[in-house]
């Protein structure tokens, strides 16, 4: 499984936010998707989803072009948006099996799959109750549990830890692990730099709608010239336009 963002310009209307975006992601790893505000990563999502229409390039998961067969390469990925969405008619069952049928999955195997997940986050005596009540993290969660539950190639998680307590986050980063070993691929956009160093086997960062780095740490160190340094000074390197800080 390859996922390939090539040459993609994008944005609203005709004002590119993001120009000539490429790179690729593998099977089996974690990749980081790093900036400041407005560096362009929330675009680059929304044109890896298919909500936005690129002005210019390819995008791809296991040889499926967006543009050939949106519906397919819909069913290649889940993703967990950071700030939940919630229907308010709609119990945290009835999300699941709202999902369920998103990817075509069956009520029965969509409860196996979510019934762990319930047990991690605490919510297995919630499924009749409407999560338009619950609390910021809790609303988060239902959004995880539904995403996990699908068992895509691809996984997008943009900024999956607000919200969310340390249980939550530590059971979250476990599962973002364990679909890597799985040979699932997650793409996580963050800002805790020191979480990202830890679990990511490769970054991502973006500056001003333009990728400025790519690789795992060793090869952002040689990019950068900053030999032994940490993921949080190659990022405040690169977004300070190279200064020595």
């Amino acid at each position: 499984m390859t996922v390939k963002v090539e040459q993609l310009t994008g944005g609203y209307g005709k004002r590119p936010v993001i120009k000539n975006i490429n790179f690729e992601l593998t099977q089996g790893e974690i990749v980081g998707l790093i900036g400041l505000n407005g560096a362009g990563k929330s675009t680059t999502i929304k044109h890896m989803l298919g909500l936005l229409t690129p002005m210019e390039g390819k995008l791809s998961i296991s040889d499926i072009d967006i543009k050939q067969d949106v519906e397919a390469y819909r069913r290649k990925l889940s993703y967990i948006p950071e700030s939940p969405v919630i229907y308010e008619e709609l119990t945290l069952q009835e999300h699941i099996y709202m999902t369920a049928m998103a990817y075509d999955i069956s009520k029965e195997t969509a409860m196996e799959r979510a019934r762990p997940l319930l047990k991690t986050f605490r919510l297995e005596d919630e499924l009749n109750i409407f999560p338009s009540h619950f609390s910021k993290g809790m609303k988060q969660k239902v959004m995880i549990i539904c995403a996990f539950i699908v068992n895509p190639e691809l996984y997008i998680i943009d900024e999956p830890f607000l919200g969310l307590d340390p249980l939550g986050i530590q059971s979250m980063l476990d599962l973002m692990v364990e679909k890597k070993n799985e040979g699932r691929t997650v793409l996580m956009s963050t800002h805790i730099l020191a979480t990202a160093e830890r679990y990511c086997d490769r970054f991502l960062i973006m500056d001003e709608g333009e990728v400025v780095a790519f690789g795992d740490l060793k090869a952002l160190q040689a990019q950068t010239g900053l030999s032994g340094k940490t993921l949080d000074e190659i990022y405040i390197h690169v977004t300070q336009g190279g200064q020595d800080t």
